[in-house]
């Protein structure tokens, strides 16, 4: 087969069909836009669990004296009540499982609650009394949190046991939500892409139809036939998919980096080696997707 030849026809074809190589381009570009956005989605969802997963404590609640449930019948918790938790935490059956704890008072919590609502009318109107004082635990290993649960829910003096990854939980199946919106939306504009690099190629041959015909007649393969459409669809989507992971790359570096970087610094992000690992992704995709597609249109195009 000669390269020249190939290079050449498919050349010709490229700017004969301007219009619709520019269409190509730009659909591929926002559909592989949206692939690459839900991949760093999952990949910040795992980098956020393996960070916060690690961090998250269980809360043991004291009762206060406006606590419902059967365990807080007395009211407040007494002190007899907070030793009693704090020897079971102590215990050899549990401590095994304790990385280290720590007990907040009323006082503290409502200076730690005074700086998350600054400047919410609500923070007027809550007074120490009515927050739980609590026993925060870090634990060796965050899976093991039903350990606690189980042998502290219900005990007098004890309001609730709480798990902070439930909460974690319900973050990152919005994030989830997201990310699947976004490879659904994805999805739709790569079978719109797959279809108009189809049309495209099919239109080039049709407005080629002589010099096909011709090609016939003298013997040529139709793998010499095929190649320069497919080279066309597969030039067209690279393109696309090039300025896709270009868009990725600024994302990551301007939005995520500097922007939300400054401003949420105690947060793991995802990084430029991160993007940087979605573009050979974005590429291969892009040139798949036409090569497959046009093999299909000129193939059929070619049996008509």
């Amino acid at each position: 087969m000669r390269l020249g030849l190939v290079l050449s026809e498919a050349s010709h074809g490229l700017r004969r069909n301007a219009s619709m190589v520019v269409s190509v381009v730009l659909v591929t570009f926002i559909s592989l836009t949206f692939v690459g956005a839900a991949i760093l989605m999952q990949m910040q969802i795992g980098q956020m669990k393996n960070f916060w997963y690690d961090r998250a404590q269980v809360g043991i609640y004291m009762c206060t004296s406006i606590s419902p449930g059967e365990t807080c019948t007395a009211g407040e918790a007494t002190q007899e009540q907070i030793d009693a938790v704090q020897a079971q935490l102590d215990s050899p059956t549990l401590a095994t499982f304790i990385d280290k704890y720590y007990f907040e008072t009323h006082e503290q919590a409502f200076e730690n609650f005074k700086t998350q609502f600054a400047g919410n009318p609500v923070a007027d109107y809550v007074t120490p009394e009515q927050l739980n004082q609590t026993f925060w635990v870090n634990l060796n290993n965050p899976e093991d949190s039903d350990v606690l649960v189980e042998s502290l829910s219900g005990v007098a003096g004890v309001e609730n046991v709480a798990d902070q990854r439930k909460y974690l939980d319900q973050i990152f199946s919005v994030l989830n939500v997201a990310s699947y919106t976004a490879i659904g939306i994805a999805s739709l504009m790569l079978v719109a892409a797959a279809l108009l690099i189809a049309t495209t190629i099919r239109l080039s041959a049709f407005s080629r139809r002589k010099e096909l015909g011709i090609m016939r007649l003298v013997g040529a393969s139709n793998r010499f036939i095929q190649t320069p459409f497919i080279l066309e669809g597969v030039f067209a989507a690279l393109l696309g998919s090039l300025l896709a992971g270009g868009a990725i790359v600024a994302i990551v570096k301007f939005f995520v980096q500097d922007y939300l970087g400054a401003s949420l610094s105690g947060f793991a992000l995802v990084g430029l080696d991160d993007a940087l690992t979605v573009v050979p992704i974005l590429l291969a995709l892009g040139a798949a997707l036409a090569a497959a597609s046009a093999n299909f249109a000129i193939t059929r195009y070619l049996k008509v």
